[in-house]
């Protein structure tokens, strides 16, 4: 399935069409440097990554919120971080999940660790992939091999859609509230990641201090800079890492014509 040394090649994407896996010779540099504001979810999953690679217990992790707000990048930043000490990415498109048993039989043997990046990762109510990844989370009569780690990322807590109908199906027990067994699926399949990693909009600060990390040679009337900023963000209606890129790279200088001056005090 890998007509390829591991030992030089760091990742590689699953190709349902070609039923392989296909090298990724340049993969996105990202580092934990150009992260901001994920401080605290970038030491845990920092924490946990290198307890994989000590060969310690370690728990699958999902990283769930907002848009754009530095998910999948955390987890390529590992990658790039932790790469040279033996770590692997293999990308597993959500559709593709249903092939997972079989790549990760076709890694579990080898000396490298792995990572498999499922990346916005949500499921319908009458989809049943997620049936392939409860089976690699926690194994079947096959215990999960200690060489693969699965880090996802999804827009959703618990993966799959919740419904108000859904809960009418809440019995109380002894004064408690119980949720019914619809509930009780789709928050089962999110628990099997022991490892939940919470993403949330920033806030206008955050959102200037990752403009100005883009735009660290920007010689000009920063606060100028900041107005733009700040329209733009207006105009896509979110603040986050992913608006951020989008204003640096449609920048034009002259732009900062169209600020007003501020009036004397």
């Amino acid at each position: 399935m890998t007509p390829f040394d591991w030992k030089d090649i760091h990742a590689a994407i699953w190709r349902a069409s070609q039923k392989a896996l296909r090298p990724i010779l340049h993969t996105d540099p990202i580092s934990a440097a150009d992260l901001i504001g994920v401080d605290e979810q970038l030491a845990r999953l920092n924490r946990n990554t290198e307890r994989f690679l000590r060969g310690e217990p370690v728990n699958n992790a999902l990283l769930w919120g907002a848009r754009g707000t530095g998910k999948s990048s955390l987890v390529k930043a590992i990658f790039n971080a932790y790469r040279d000490q033996g770590l692997r990415l293999i990308e597993v498109d959500r559709d593709d999940l249903v092939q997972l048993p079989d790549i990760v039989d076709g890694i579990r043997d080898l000396s490298y660790r792995f990572i498999i990046y499922c990346d916005d990762l949500s499921f319908e109510s009458d989809e049943r992939q997620y049936k392939a990844l409860k089976h690699v989370l926690e194994g079947s009569i096959e215990l999960p091999p200690p060489n693969v780690l699965i880090y996802a990322t999804s827009n959703r807590r618990h993966l799959l859609p919740e419904y108000e109908r859904e809960n009418l199906d809440a019995r109380p027990v002894n004064g408690e509230i119980h949720p019914g067994e619809a509930i009780e699926e789709k928050i089962a399949l999110a628990d099997r990641f022991g490892l939940c990693l919470s993403f949330y909009p920033v806030p206008q600060q955050t959102y200037l201090q990752m403009i100005d990390h883009l735009f660290t040679d920007f010689s000009g009337d920063r606060h100028c800079l900041h107005i733009l900023a700040n329209r733009f963000a207006i105009e896509r209606g979110a603040r986050n890492g992913r608006v951020a890129r989008q204003f640096y790279n449609q920048f034009d200088p002259a732009e900062l014509l169209t600020v007003a001056p501020e009036p004397p005090a």
